[in-house]
């Protein structure tokens, strides 16, 4: 799985047209499933994510973690993330996960996410045609991969 981690001052998503998920201070989510990815790599991204210390402490640091702030998450599927730009001009996503794999896998994500935040999180709709407006704070962003646990 990889995710893009957008520290965010506010957040909001239209799905298909229509207003969907709010949310203030916390994370926006970017999230991609590969074909070889399982419930640990969600375990592990989960987690990870619950416990990122990006946000400003009294001092200024970076310090502070999701339940630190109070903060919110808006999580949105994101298939290009496994983009291969190898060959060409016109990206191959080969190696991301079809539906069948990917929409239970990311549900779990999402569910996981959510049992580490102890509340709920907004989400997109898979496959749906989305915008997602955002101001990044920071701006602070974060490329996590659970094939490259760094």
């Amino acid at each position: 799985m990889r995710a893009v981690l957008q520290r965010v001052s506010e957040a909001s998503i239209t799905i298909n047209g229509q207003p969907g998920g709010v949310i203030g201070a916390g994370f926006v989510v970017l999230v991609g499933v590969e074909h070889e990815d399982g419930e640990e790599d969600a375990v592990w991204l989960a987690g990870k994510i619950a416990r990122m210390r990006v946000f400003s402490d009294a001092e200024g640091q970076m310090n502070l973690a999701l339940a630190d702030i109070g903060g919110e998450v808006l999580v949105v599927s994101q298939f290009t993330l496994h983009a291969s730009t190898r060959k060409g001009n016109r990206p191959s996503f080969i190696r991301a996960a079809r539906p069948g794999t990917a929409v239970p896998l990311y549900e779990r994500f999402v569910e996981l996410l959510e049992g580490e935040l102890g509340r709920r999180v907004a989400t997109g709709e898979f496959g749906a045609d989305m915008r997602v407006a955002l101001v990044n704070d920071g701006p602070v962003t974060i490329v996590m991969d659970t094939r490259n646990r760094e």
